[in-house]
Order: C-alpha cells, then sequence, then structure tokens
C-alpha cells in the first residue's frame, strides 16, 4: 500500500473579463474497497461557494459559478489518498452466464452500447473477435484484448485532441491514454462484454522516493465485467497498482472530464493544468 498526495491545479485563462462561468469539478478521488482518502479540498479562485454531490456513477463533483467579472479560473484539488495493488482476478464464469447477468443490471447494460467516442475501427472488431473465439473465459479474452490494444497503439501526445474518437486514434495508431481507453472499451463492448472508463492519476515512478514532488498528470484506463468488475491500464499494459488513484468512471471521457463549464463573454478562452504528485509512503 501507498499514501499520495496530489494537488491539481487547472482553470482557465480569458483574453478579457468575461462576466460570469458556470463549471463542473471532478477532480476528487473517492474511498472505495482499493482506496482511502485521508484528506481532501477544492479551492476556487476567484473565491466561491461549492455544491458537491455523486454523479449518476459515482463520482464526487464540485459544481460553482463565478458571477463577478473575472479575467481567470483557478481550480485546485488536494488530496492525500492510500492506495493499494487491484490485481485482475478473473471470476468463474461462462460467455452465456455472462451474457444473462449483463442484460439484468442497469450498471452493465449502459456499459455496453458504444459510444461516439468508443465507436471501434472494423479491424479493432476483427482483432476483437479472434481473441474471444479462442478464449473460453470472458475475463481472460478481456484481458487479452486490452494487453493487444496497448501493444498495438504507441503512446505519443499531440497526435489526437481533445475530442478525438477511437477510430480515428486506431487509423494513426498514436494517442494518448484517453485514446487507447476508448479504443480498448469499444473492443470489449464489441464482443458483449461491458467496460467502463476510468479517470484518475498515475504517479510515474514505480518506486519512488518518499517525500519527493514529481510531476504528473491526470490518467484513464478502463474496466470490464466478465462475473465482477476488474481494472486494467493498457496504456501502460499492468495492472492497476498502489500508483493509480481512482476518481471517476463513466461510458466513456465525456462522462468525466476534471473540468467543464461554460463562462459570459466574448473573448477565447486557454485551458492550463498542472499536476503534482508526492509519494508520502
Amino acid at each position: 500500500m501507498k499514501r499520495m498526495r496530489i494537488e491539481h491545479a487547472t482553470g482557465f485563462s480569458y483574453e478579457g473579463a468575461v462576466s460570469a462561468s458556470y463549471n463542473e469539478a471532478r477532480m476528487l478521488p473517492g474511498t472505495t474497497d482499493s482506496q482511502f482518502v485521508l484528506s481532501s479540498s477544492l479551492d476556487i479562485e476567484p473565491s466561491t461557494a461549492i455544491s458537491s454531490y455523486v454523479d449518476y456513477f459515482g463520482t464526487r463533483v464540485s459544481s460553482f459559478d463565478v458571477l463577478s467579472s473575472h479575467e481567470s479560473l483557478t481550480i485546485t484539488a488536494r488530496s492525500l489518498v492510500e492506495v493499494r495493488p487491484r490485481p485482475v482476478e478473473h471470476a468463474d464464469v461462462t460467455w452465456e452466464r455472462l451474457e444473462k447477468e449483463a442484460l439484468r443490471s442497469v450498471e452493465t447494460v449502459e456499459q455496453m452500447e458504444q459510444t461516439d467516442r468508443t465507436e471501434p475501427h472494423p479491424e479493432v472488431v476483427e482483432i476483437a473477435a479472434a481473441i474471444a473465439e479462442r478464449n473460453d473465459h470472458p475475463g481472460r479474452a478481456a484481458l487479452e484484448i486490452a494487453s493487444t490494444i496497448g501493444d498495438a497503439v504507441e503512446y505519443v501526445t499531440g497526435i489526437t485532441g481533445a475530442h478525438s474518437a477511437a477510430k480515428d486514434s486506431w487509423e494513426a495508431r498514436k494517442g494518448v491514454c484517453q485514446d487507447i481507453a476508448h479504443i480498448t472499451i469499444g473492443a470489449l463492448r464489441s464482443v458483449g462484454i461491458p467496460a467502463r472508463y476510468v479517470s484518475g492519476y498515475l504517479h510515474p515512478k514505480p518506486n519512488a522516493e518518499i517525500g519527493v514532488p514529481v510531476k504528473g498528470e491526470s490518467h484513464a484506463w478502463v474496466e470490464w465485467y466478465a462475473g465482477d468488475w476488474q481494472g486494467f491500464d493498457p496504456t501502460n499494459n499492468a495492472e492497476i497498482g498502489d500508483r493509480h488513484v481512482l476518481v471517476g468512471r463513466g461510458r466513456d471521457y465525456d462522462d468525466v472530464p476534471p473540468l467543464r463549464g461554460v463562462y459570459a463573454g466574448p473573448y477565447k478562452s486557454k485551458l492550463h493544468v498542472d499536476v503534482t504528485i508526492t509519494r508520502e509512503a
């Protein structure tokens, strides 16, 4: 088990003063069966009241308005979290049983439909189908599909954009964690395995020194249902370990953006992001 301190500062700068902005932040992790939140806070500048709630998918949401004139907006989330590894475990389930179980729960049914983000390329559908065909166990098939996608797509920044879809990323064979997660989810859903998008943070150093801050970033991985929910990081082709801090889950990235908002004003905005992660224990 590791203890992680995370500071995530983000927000917008505007070309001039805007009269108001309306925002939602999904930047604070929640306590789960594999992580425990020791403390968390959210600071807004300009200062304003915050309304907090848990959304439909179980993600903590901070909603706030800035109703006075401002030229910039900064949100700083600070969290201290204890995390334990979550190795993949395969439940005893057949394809036939999975099909029946998946249709009995809203939680799994809604993670079987493709979205514009996850709609898979025909080549991805073929790859997933071939893997499913040679695996009697859907959980083992899911792991092989996720690993195969992770091997096939190179992590490269600047190739895709914030609104890229899985098909585009696959054709480029390049993308960031968000793209690789979308491709993997589309592949899993194409063979009848419910799959969902997970957002959070990843400490970049496996053997990080205690007390040394490092530059981090938001990260994305996947979870699939094959008798129970299991997580995997296809970008790093790794099981979910004690460096992964979970923040939110959804059908795709659009359900869990760290910051979403609108503002009143004629000016363009520029997003800034800075994440620092420190191993505390």
